[in-house]
C-alpha cells in the first residue's frame, strides 16, 4: 500500500505555484483496509476515502471504460492490483499525469515534466477522447496559465470529438461550471481561444462564436472586430480581479452585434434590445445563477445609455435610475458601471483613457439618494389626501432635482469626456 500526490499538485509544485489542493491516490489498497485504518469512505462512484485527521480525500487507483456518450458515460474499476501508472494514463494532459511519492520523487510516465517546461498541453492518451469535458477543462488551464499552448495533435482530437457530437452531449451546468471558472482565471480569452480552434465554441456559445469577423466602426473601435474588442473587455475584467458577475457581463455585452446585417456594417444601432434577447436565451440555456444573469441583461441593455451619460438631462438619469432599480439595489448599478467600464477600456488605444461616467453616475445617484421618501409621502398625502398617485411623482421629482443640482456641481468641477 502506497500513497502518492499526484495531478495538479504535482504540477504547480514544478512551475512554483502555490498549491491549494492536494489530491492523493493509493496504490495497493482495498477499501477494507481504508476503511480498517480509520478513513471515512464517501466517493458515490469510486471509492474516495476522507484522511481520518486531515480530512483530504484520498482514491483508490482505478481504471475506466466508457459505456455512453457524454461525460457520465463511465464504469470505474479499482482493487488492490490497479497500479499507479494505470490511474495516471486515465487523466487528461501529461501535465496532470505525474505523481509524487512519500520520499518527493516524481513519477512521471508520459513525460509532463518536459511538456511542462515547453509549456504544452498535451493529452496523455487516445482515452482523452471519451471525456468532453476535458476539452472545456483544456481551455480553463490555457486561461490560467496563458503562457502555455495547446499541442497540434491534441488540439485535432478536440476537432474530432467536437464533430463527433461529444460537446453536444454536456450538460448546461456542467458548461457553465467550466466557463464561469475559466472566466474567473488569469486571461480568460485563452480559453475562448482554445474553444473556438477546436471548434467548440461554435457548439457551446454560438451567440459569441459568430462576433469574430463582425467590424465595428473604427473611430470607436480601432480593434475593429467585435469578437477581439469582447476579448479584451473580460481580459481587462480579469485585469481588475472583478466579480463573476461582472466578467459575465463584459462577456456578452454585444452579443447583438452578431446579428447586425452585414449590408449595415460597420454600425450596429440598436445592438443593445438584440443583446439582451440572445443573453436572456444563452441565460437560459446554461442556467446561469440569477447574480450574473441579472448583471448582464442590465449591461446588455444600459452600456449605451452609460456611455453617454454625461450628455443625460437629469431626468433621463433618474430614469436610468428605476429601470435598474438601483434605490433598492446600488451596489448591482455600480457593479454594471464597472462592467462597462470595462466595455470602454477594452478598446485598442482606449486602455488608460479616463471613463468619468463611472464617477458622475455614481454622484448622481449618492444625490438621489438622499431624498427622504418617506417624508415626502407624509407631506404629499397631507397636501394631496385624495391623489395618492401623486406620490411617486413627487419623490421622482426630488430625485431630478437632487440630481440636476449633482450635474451642475459636476459641470462646475470641470468634469469632461477628455
Amino acid at each position: 500500500m502506497k500513497t502518492y500526490i499526484v495531478g495538479g499538485a504535482v504540477r504547480d509544485e514544478l512551475l512554483g505555484v502555490a498549491v491549494k489542493d492536494r489530491d492523493y491516490v493509493v496504490v495497493g489498497a482495498t477499501p477494507e483496509q481504508m476503511i480498517a485504518q480509520g478513513y471515512t469512505p464517501v466517493g458515490k462512484d469510486f471509492p474516495v476515502f476522507l484522511h481520518p485527521v486531515t480530512h483530504e480525500e484520498y482514491a483508490l487507483a482505478r481504471t475506466e471504460r466508457k459505456t455512453a456518450p457524454g461525460y457520465k458515460g463511465f464504469v470505474f474499476h479499482t482493487d488492490a492490483s490497479v497500479t499507479l501508472e494505470q490511474d495516471l494514463i486515465r487523466r487528461d494532459l501529461t501535465v496532470n499525469a505525474m505523481a509524487k511519492d512519500a520520499d518527493g520523487e516524481i513519477v512521471d510516465p508520459f513525460g509532463g515534466k518536459q511538456d511542462l517546461a515547453q509549456r504544452i498541453f498535451r493529452h496523455v492518451s487516445p482515452a482523452f477522447a471519451e471525456d468532453p469535458v476535458r476539452i472545456l477543462r483544456v481551455a480553463r488551464f490555457a486561461a490560467r496559465f496563458p503562457q502555455f499552448s495547446v499541442a497540434t495533435e491534441t488540439n485535432a482530437l478536440m476537432q474530432t470529438m467536437v464533430a463527433a457530437g461529444e460537446v453536444d452531449a454536456l450538460v448546461p451546468e456542467r458548461v457553465w461550471q467550466e466557463l464561469a471558472r475559466g472566466l474567473m482565471e488569469q486571461q480568460p480569452s485563452r480559453m475562448f481561444a482554445v474553444l473556438r480552434a477546436c471548434g467548440a465554441l461554435k457548439r457551446i456559445l454560438p451567440e459569441l462564436d459568430i462576433l469574430w469577423g463582425v467590424p465595428q466602426p473604427a473611430s470607436y473601435h480601432p480593434e475593429i472586430d467585435a469578437g477581439v474588442h469582447v476579448m479584451m473587455v473580460v481580459d481587462y475584467a480579469a485585469q481588475q480581479n472583478f466579480s463573476l458577475p461582472i466578467r459575465c457581463a463584459a462577456l456578452f455585452h454585444d452579443l447583438g452585434k452578431g446579428v447586425t446585417p452585414p449590408e449595415l456594417w460597420p454600425r450596429h444601432h440598436g445592438h443593445e434590445m438584440h443583446s439582451v434577447k440572445l443573453v436572456d436565451a444563452v441565460c437560459q440555456r446554461l442556467r446561469i445563477p440569477n447574480d450574473s444573469r441579472d448583471l448582464a441583461l442590465m449591461t446588455a441593455r444600459e452600456h449605451g445609455n452609460i456611455g453617454r451619460a454625461l450628455e443625460l438631462r437629469a431626468a433621463t438619469i433618474v430614469s436610468l435610475f428605476e429601470r435598474c432599480d438601483a434605490f433598492r439595489k446600488p451596489q448591482r448599478f455600480i457593479d454594471m458601471l464597472q462592467a462597462s467600464e470595462c466595455d470602454h477600456r477594452g478598446r485598442t488605444g482606449f486602455e488608460e483613457k479616463p471613463f468619468p461616467q463611472n464617477a458622475y453616475l455614481q454622484s448622481a445617484l449618492a444625490a438621489a439618494q438622499t431624498v427622504n421618501g418617506g417624508e415626502i409621502a407624509a407631506l404629499t398625502q397631507q397636501r394631496y389626501p385624495d391623489q395618492p398617485g401623486s406620490i411617486p411623482e413627487a419623490i421622482r421629482t426630488a430625485r431630478i432635482k437632487a440630481v440636476a443640482l449633482a450635474i451642475a456641481e459636476d459641470s462646475a468641477a470641470g468634469r469632461s469626456c477628455n
